[in-house]
């Protein structure tokens, strides 16, 4: 099995790299925009995975 794991390992400068693609890229205006709808996909997320064990948890 193939391992990618060393893909995965982000460094600083990496972090740095995507940062600045990302405000070129959207703009400082559009950033807080984004991460409010990321966060709210998260908790939606969230929320159906655990609808989803209690109605696990009540089959059993």
């Amino acid at each position: 099995m193939i391992s990618l794991l060393p893909f995965l390992a982000i460094g600083a400068p990496q972090i740095i790299l995507i940062v600045v693609v990302v405000l070129l890229l959207f703009g400082g205006k559009k950033i807080p925009e984004l991460m409010r709808g990321l966060g709210s996909g998260i908790k939606e997320f969230k929320d159906a995975s655990k609808d989803d064990e209690k109605l696990e948890e009540k089959n059993d």
